[in-house]
C-alpha cells in the first residue's frame, strides 16, 4: 500500500501508515473517513504565509492530502476574498514554472476558502462553522466521522478566546471516529506561571490529546534521527555515558539581526525564543534513555525524565549577549536588557551524565548561520602518537544547513612520515541522498497531527517541566540583575562564552574545517 495514496486517523484503524492490515479493513476505512477540514487561523499572516500553506502545498503535491478528502479554510481578520488569499500565498508556494507543477498548484489553491472575522467575535466563528459544514455535507460525510484540524498560526495572547469560540461553535462530533484537534505555536508562554495559565485554560477547554503544542525542530530530519542513531547502533549504546563523553553542545547560530522582530524578539529575547524551546527538546533526545517502545507516551515519558533531572542552574554558567546596533531599532526601548545571545550550560543529576555539562548556546547576528549537536569524547588515554593537541574525537550532527552527520577522527596524514591530522568519517545527505527531498519540519508534524501520533510535540507535563528550569534565570534578566555583555555583529559572540565553554571542559579543534561534500 503506498503511503501517498490517503491519509488515514490512527484513531480509526488504530494503525499507522505503512504498518500491514487486511485489504478489506483498508477499504473500510477510505470509505469510513469522508472529510478533512484544515482551518488555518491568522491565514494572512506571515507565519501562514511562509510556513504552514506551503506545508499543506507540499504534502497535497506528494499525495498525503487527497482533492476528494481535504478542504482549506482560511480565517483572519483582514478583509479579503478567496482569490486574494491565494493571490497572496501563490508566490510561497512554488518557484518552479513546469505546466504540470502550474497545474498542481492551480488545484490546490481551488482548495482554499477564506472566511473573515476578528478572534472573539460569535458572528465570525458561526460562519466559519457554516462553510465547514457545507464542505462537510457537500462530500456526503455522515455526522460525527469527519475530521477539523485547527492550526492557530496567532499570537499566543488570542489562545484562549480562539479556542473558546472554536470549543462553542466549531467542534465536529467524536462518537462516529471524527475528531477536533488543535495545533499551537510556541511560545507557550513567557514563564512557568503564564505557561501554566495558559495550559490550565486551555485545558478546560480541550482534552490532551486533542492539543498538538508544534515545536517545529521536532519535524528536522536529523532531529528525527537521533533515536535511530542513538538506539538502532550497537558502537554508540556503550559510549554514550559519562564515562565517554566529555561535554556535549547544541548551537543555534544566526548570521542577521532581527531584521524588522525588534518589537517581538524584546519581549522574549534568545532564551524564551530558541533555548528553552528548540534546544531543550533536541537536549531531550540526545539525553534521554531507551524508551520502552515507540509509542508517543512512552518517547514522551523519558523526555520529560530528563527534564526532572536537571539541576538548578549556575548563574556563573550563564553568558548574556546583546549585539551593538541592536537598540537602533525604533520598535526596541533605549534601556532594553533583552539578550540577542546566550550561552547556558544544565547539567543532569543521572546515573549516565553526572558531570557532562550540557551546553545550550544561541545568537543572532553571529559571524555564520548553523544549528548542530556536537558530542565531544574525552581524551584518548595512553597518548602515544603526541595528538592531543589536534583535538579529541567528535560526533557532529549538522541540523541545518547543510544536513549530515559527521565523525572527527584522527588518522594518519598520508605520506612517508608517520603523522597524525583530524579528519572525518562523513555523511552528507546532499551527496548521499541526492534523489531524496527532505521534507520541510512543519510538512511532517502537520501529517503527524492527521494522524494522530502526537511523539514530536510538547506534553503539557513536560513544558511545566521545561519552564521550571528556566523561569528564576529569566526572572533576573527581566528584573535587570544581569546584564548582557555587547558584542559586534559578525563574531562568535562575546569572548566570555568561549571562555565559559573552556571552564567546561570544551577542547576547540584549531585548523580543521569541515567542507561538506560537493557532487563536482
Amino acid at each position: 500500500m503506498s503511503t501517498g495514496s490517503t491519509v488515514l486517523d490512527t484513531s480509526l484503524s488504530n494503525v499507522s501508515l505503512g504498518s500491514s492490515f487486511p485489504e478489506d479493513r483498508y477499504t473500510e476505512i477510505k470509505h469510513e473517513v469522508k472529510c478533512l477540514s484544515i482551518i488555518v487561523l491568522g491565514a494572512s499572516g506571515d507565519l501562514a504565509k511562509k510556513k504552514t500553506f506551503p506545508a499543506l502545498f507540499h504534502l497535497f503535491q506528494q499525495g498525503f492530502l487527497q482533492e476528494n478528502d481535504v478542504h482549506i479554510f482560511g480565517y483572519a481578520r483582514t478583509k479579503l476574498s478567496d482569490d486574494d488569499l491565494r493571490e497572496r500565498i501563490r508566490g510561497y508556494l512554488s518557484h518552479k514554472s513546469s505546466s504540470g507543477q502550474t497545474e498542481v498548484l492551480s488545484r490546490f489553491l481551488q482548495l482554499i476558502k477564506y472566511v473573515s472575522g476578528s478572534y472573539d467575535s460569535e458572528d465570525g466563528f458561526q460562519l466559519l462553522n457554516k462553510e465547514i459544514s457545507e464542505h462537510e455535507i457537500s462530500k456526503n460525510s455522515q455526522p460525527g466521522t469527519s475530521r477539523r484540524l485547527f492550526y492557530l498560526a496567532l499570537p499566543p495572547s488570542v489562545y484562549p478566546s480562539v479556542c473558546r469560540m472554536i470549543r462553542r461553535y466549531c467542534m465536529n462530533q467524536s462518537d462516529l471516529g471524527g475528531w477536533t484537534r488543535i495545533v499551537v505555536e510556541k511560545p507557550f508562554g513567557k514563564d512557568l506561571k503564564s505557561a501554566e495559565d495558559l495550559s490550565a485554560q486551555l485545558g478546560e477547554l480541550f482534552d490532551e490529546q486533542q492539543l498538538y503544542r508544534i515545536d517545529h525542530y521536532l519535524g528536522k530530519e536529523l532531529v528525527q534521527n537521533l533515536l535511530v542513531v542513538r538506539f538502532a547502533n550497537r558502537f554508540f549504546l556503550p559510549l554514550w555515558n559519562r564515562d565517554n563523553i566529555d561535554n556535549i553542545q547544541i548551537v543555534f547560530r544566526e548570521d542577521f539581526g532581527t531584521e524588522g522582530r525588534g518589537g517581538y524578539f524584546d519581549e522574549y529575547g534568545i532564551i524564551r525564543d530558541i533555548i528553552q524551546n528548540h534546544l531543550l527538546q533536541v537536549l531531550c533526545l540526545v539525553a534521554m534513555e531507551k524508551p520502552v517502545s515507540l509509542k508517543p507516551e512512552h518517547i514522551r515519558d523519558e523526555k520529560v525524565k530528563v527534564l526532572q533531572s536537571v539541576l538548578p542552574i549556575k548563574l556563573e554558567e550563564v553568558v548574556l549577549g546583546q549585539y551593538e546596533g541592536y537598540k537602533d531599532d525604533p520598535t526596541v526601548s533605549d534601556s532594553s536588557n533583552t539578550p540577542t545571545f546566550a550561552t547556558v550550560i544544565l547539567r543532569i543529576d543521572n546515573e549516565r551524565w553526572e558531570g557532562v555539562p550540557f551546553i545550550l548556546k544561541a545568537g543572532k547576528a553571529l559571524n555564520s548561520r548553523k544549528a548542530e549537536i556536537r558530542v565531544q569524547f574525552k581524551d584518548v588515554p595512553g597518548d602515544i602518537f603526541k595528538c592531543k593537541k589536534q583535538g579529541r574525537n567528535e560526533l557532529v550532527i549538522r541540523l541545518q544547513p547543510s544536513e549530515a552527520m559527521y565523525m572527527k577522527l584522527t588518522v594518519k596524514k598520508p605520506g612517508l612520515e608517520m603523522s597524525t591530522i583530524q579528519s572525518e568519517l562523513d555523511l552528507s545527505y546532499g551527496l548521499r541522498y541526492q534523489n531524496v527531498k527532505i521534507p520541510e519540519a512543519y510538512e511532517r508534524l502537520i501529517l503527524d497531527t492527521i494522524r494522530g501520533d502526537q511523539q514530536h510535540f510538547v506534553r503539557r507535563d513536560e513544558l511545566r517541566v521545561a519552564w521550571e528550569i528556566f523561569t528564576p534565570l529569566l526572572h533576573r534578566i527581566d528584573a535587570g540583575q544581569l546584564k548582557p555583555i555587547s558584542y559586534k555583529p559578525g563574531s562568535r559572540g562575546p569572548a566570555e562564552a568561549d571562555e565559559l565553554l573552556a571552564k567546561a571542559g570544551y577542547v576547540q579543534t584549531h585548523g580543521y574545517i569541515w567542507i561538506p561534500p560537493t557532487l563536482d
